[in-house]
């Protein structure tokens, strides 16, 4: 069951006289008790899109419907009531420097009218969930950033939210405290049943903890579908970008001088075999690593290299049927990847 619809949203922005088109017919639909990954270069407008779920940004077309509600149709108090079933947590924290934890918690409770000790106990028990029990009376300008981005969200959590919307909210993070992060998200998801959507351009991020990702480049919505599916056989110039992790045209894969080069993702069944070597002794024919690493996909540890071909055909079309024997996923590497 779909808990967000996004239908033929489009959003433009008049910048100096000129029409700035920031998303462009995206159509997501998002099912209720997920863990989806919205990912894009910067400038993509995958921030705009995840303003436009809370109608932060209201779209100049297409719908957004939450639970079957179209958002369009609300007015500024129904707004304002269907936004308290949203969390939202940032980058930068968004913490109110002069309050203190359990207050910053309490901020959204105090304002949708709850008693103050019904407040106070809700950020108790937030604060022992995201396991901040000790700084209740610490101050922002105190804790790390970890511990900021953990108050950040218990504090999205106070309302009792349906939706937690995260964007970039580990990307000012050392990789430590975000893999920390993303493990908290996925609990609060396993234990609250809380759809999560999350917005990055970091692909690690959404091979930790995503069921789903869709792919936003330039305002549009370029693929979508499974995390390990689009790990396996990324389609869009933009997911295979996003995958390697840096900007196609600087990859040094192009520069080196080897006329064929193929992408190979090892499943679980072959991880620990040692197919390299054995093709390598087997066909008597040398293969040049030109790169290789190993993911956390969705809880498995997947490897994935780049390989360049000998200029032989022949063996070339040997060692890719080989390959696919063996249970490998291979897919061809251009010339500008």
């Amino acid at each position: 069951m779909s808990i967000i619809e996004i239908k033929n949203l489009t959003k433009k922005f008049e910048v100096e006289g000129h029409t700035i088109t920031a998303l462009d017919g995206i159509t997501l639909s998002i099912e209720k008790g997920d863990i989806f990954g919205i990912i894009g270069m910067s400038g993509a407008g995958k921030s705009t899109l995840v303003r436009s779920i809370n109608y932060l940004e209201k779209p100049s077309d297409g719908r957004v419907l939450i639970d079957g509600v179209n958002l369009a149709g609300l007015s500024e108090k129904e707004l304002r009531k269907q936004r308290s079933n949203i969390g939202m947590i940032f980058q930068n924290f968004n913490l109110l420097e002069q309050k203190n934890v359990t207050d910053n918690i309490c901020f959204p409770l105090e304002i949708a009218g709850i008693k103050k000790k019904e407040a106070r106990q809700r950020a108790k028990d937030l604060l022992k969930l995201v396991n901040l029990e000790d700084k209740e009376k610490a101050y922002p300008s105190q804790l790390s950033g970890g511990q900021k981005q953990r108050v950040a969200i218990a504090r999205a959590l106070a309302t009792n939210p349906q939706i937690l919307l995260c964007d970039e909210a580990t990307s000012a993070l050392d990789p430590q405290t975000t893999a920390s992060i993303l493990s908290l998200l996925k609990q609060i998801n396993e234990e609250m049943g809380i759809t999560i959507v999350i917005i990055t351009h970091q692909m690690s991020v959404v091979t930790e903890v995503c069921k789903k990702v869709a792919i936003i480049d330039s305002g549009r919505l370029v693929e979508e579908g499974f995390v390990d599916k689009i790990f396996e056989h990324p389609e869009s110039d933009a997911a295979k970008e996003l995958i390697s992790g840096r900007e196609v045209k600087y990859t040094p894969i192009e520069r080196l001088d080897t006329e064929r080069k193929i992408r190979i993702v090892f499943q679980e069944n072959s991880a620990y075999e040692p197919i390299i070597a054995n093709m390598i002794l087997k066909l008597q024919v040398p293969i040049n690593i030109l790169r290789a690493d190993t993911r956390n996909v969705n809880g498995r540890a997947v490897g994935e290299m780049i390989l360049g071909l000998p200029g032989r055909h022949d063996k070339q079309g040997e060692i890719i049927e080989y390959l696919k024997e063996t249970g490998i996923v291979v897919s061809e590497v251009s010339d500008n990847e």
